[in-house]
């Protein structure tokens, strides 16, 4: 795939916009941090929790510490709004730190992207509730969701 283009593009539409984000969901649950950072431009730029993050090699050392701290991570992404080159999610993930302590983390992001589909900023907003292993609601092997798995909205989150 070209470094310059990642498809759909904008402007986006209902769909393309919903589309960008299973590609994006897909890929964080690949837990791969060069592959994610790929859907990136080289000079991104993040906001995640109170911590920023510029640039392609930023965030692979990002996301290579935040898989190493959030362990059997599983997220689950949904299209909140869209207009031309902007996408707002939500989203949820459930993991567990080294101790087996469990957690659904809660979010909002907003992106903007280039003419190219690569995101060029990304702003997160992300809280942590501690829960029991009971309570999980994300079971599936890690990896891609699978298409027979509720989203958010079926859950009720």
């Amino acid at each position: 795939m070209n470094d310059a283009q990642r498809q759909p593009l904008p402007p986006f539409t209902q769909e393309t916009a919903a589309e960008k984000v299973q590609l994006a969901e897909n890929g964080w649950n690949s837990r791969d941090p060069s592959k994610v950072a790929l859907a990136y431009t080289v000079d991104s730029q993040w906001r995640n929790r109170a911590e920023f993050v510029n640039g392609r090699e930023a965030i692979v050392a990002f996301l290579t510490r935040k898989w190493q701290r959030e362990l059997d991570y599983r997220l689950i992404k949904e299209l909140w709004a869209f207009s031309g080159d902007r996408i707002a999610v939500r989203f949820a993930y459930e993991w567990h730190d080294d101790s087996g302590n469990w957690f659904r983390s809660f979010g909002n992001e907003n992106w903007e992207f280039n003419d190219g589909g690569l995101m060029h900023k990304r702003y997160a907003c992300i809280n942590d509730l501690p829960i029991c292993v009971d309570d999980r609601r994300f079971h599936w092997p890690l990896g891609r969701r699978p298409d027979d798995h509720p989203g958010l909205s079926a859950l009720d989150f």
